[in-house]
């Protein structure tokens, strides 16, 4: 009985461990099966390297928090070096108002840092964005004579951090500068304008950072397509200087320098064209009669205010000078032939009239020669021929003069043998002043003089 009993007690064991290691076994394979499914086939999987294990984080790959980043590398040891290059994007505008210029450029620094050296099996570089920057030591640039300035963060911030496995660092970001520029415009809009942008480290002196362009003058890289509306951009080019300040010692800076050509067409167009034309204007009143007071006065006066216009116009868009400037030179010179000529005009205007005046004058004081009652013989102005004075109102002078002067001459003629005659005819002629004669003059003297001055101005300037 107790062999039976023996029996089936085993026999309940032996089916019992069965059953616990078929479920084990059921188990098992389920879970390898899920796993591998998560991983995904082992075909496609990469080879294994520790910098990019999702199981270490970067910090600790790169050790940050084993060191003190608020130190320069090599702190207390020789400069560190950090080379630059620039990549100009655009040139964005040029104001001579506020004597600037805006850029837009890509800024990349590079130095070695062997506290961000890693361990790597296939010597790949890594590539961070701009929060793991303000955890290590960066340079500290800044552009020097800059009003204003920022980073692009658009859709992010635009930084980029690359840190190779032996420390090598790039640092690189996307700059708008408004920086200024010392500009000269005596020979404005003749002129040719040098800008330079200065990339300085702000607390590291030469004897802890020497900054340098990484290719020499080929660190600089600027857009074919970069062009200006008033400008033609000339040259791209570096330089490098030492800046000293009394209270902090010595610096690297470096210089983008870039030389610019302003553009003539748009301002002869804009200003030298019309005021030429002005000029050209105004001497058309040398043609219209100088009797014609309502159209000579309006012409001039309106090529004077247009003048006046035109100076105005150009001087609201430069800053304000304290010297001359080659426009003002052309401008005011031609202000000034416009204003001669309205001169010229009230010159001969004033003349006329004095001599007017003086005839009415003198044929005043002569006897009169309509009081004769038989017809005589007259001489005309001492010549030759001889004139009927009844026949007075049908004569007609050959040379066109007023009937009041020749009124004045058939009397003087008439009264040869007075005694009065010599001296009246004398002061006749003293006081007759050809006013014509000045228009006519003035028909030459004033483009020749205003032609020579072109070709002296555009000899000098140009």
């Amino acid at each position: 009985m107790l062999t039976v009993q023996s029996m089936k007690l085993g026999v309940f064991l032996l089916w019992w461990g069965w059953l616990l290691a078929t479920e084990s076994r059921v188990h098992w394979h389920g879970r390898e099966g899920h796993e591998v499914a998560k991983k995904g086939s082992p075909i496609l999987k990469r080879s294994p390297d520790i910098t990019k294990s999702p199981l270490t984080k970067s910090e600790q790959l790169l050790r940050i928090d084993d060191h003190d980043f608020s130190m320069r590398p090599g702190f207390g040891g020789p400069a560190i070096p950090v080379g630059v290059d620039v990549q100009v994007e655009s040139l964005d505008s040029i104001s001579e108002v506020d004597m600037d210029f805006t850029m837009t450029l890509y800024l990349r620094h590079y130095w070695k840092d062997e506290r961000l050296s890693f361990p790597s099996t296939n010597n790949l570089s890594m590539t961070f964005d701009g929060r793991l920057v303000k955890k290590i030591w960066v340079p500290d640039m800044f552009f020097v004579h800059s009003k204003r300035s920022f980073i692009h963060d658009t859709t992010t911030d635009n930084v980029m951090l690359r840190v190779q496995p032996d420390g090598k660092v790039l640092y690189s970001l996307r700059v708008t500068v408004t920086a200024m520029c010392n500009m000269d415009f005596s020979r404005f809009p003749l002129d040719t304008q040098t800008c330079s942008l200065e990339i300085e480290s702000y607390a590291y002196t030469e004897d802890d950072l020497m900054l340098y362009w990484k290719k020499g003058n080929d660190s600089l890289k600027t857009d074919e397509r970069i062009s200006l509306s008033q400008f033609l951009i000339q040259e791209f080019h570096t330089t490098t200087k030492l800046a000293f300040y009394s209270s902090t010692g010595w610096y690297n800076r470096l210089y983008i320098n870039f030389t610019l050509r302003r553009h003539i067409f748009f301002f002869l167009l804009q200003t030298y064209f019309p005021a030429t034309l002005m000029v050209m204007l105004s001497w058309v009143s040398f043609w219209i009669d100088r009797r014609a007071v309502p159209a000579r006065v309006p012409l001039g006066s309106t090529t004077v205010l247009t003048m006046s216009t035109i100076i105005t116009g150009v001087n609201a868009s430069m800053p304000r000078v304290s010297y001359i400037k080659a426009v003002d030179i052309y401008l005011w010179v031609s202000f000034v032939f416009v204003f001669l000529s309205v001169l010229e005009y009230a010159a001969v205007n004033y003349l006329t009239t004095v001599q007017e005046r003086k005839e009415r004058e003198l044929r005043e004081k002569l006897p009169c020669a309509c009081a004769l009652s038989q017809p005589r013989a007259v001489m005309l102005d001492g010549g030759g021929s001889e004139v009927e004075v009844n026949d007075l109102g049908s004569y007609t002078p050959e040379n066109g003069e007023k009937p009041d002067r020749m009124m004045v001459q058939l009397t003087l003629a008439s009264e040869r043998g007075s005694p009065q005659r010599k001296s009246l005819r004398s002061s006749y002629v003293s006081m007759r002043i050809d006013t014509h004669a000045i228009d006519k003059y003035s028909r030459i003297v004033f483009p020749a003089a205003y032609i020579f001055f072109n070709v002296i101005y555009w000899s000098i300037f140009s």
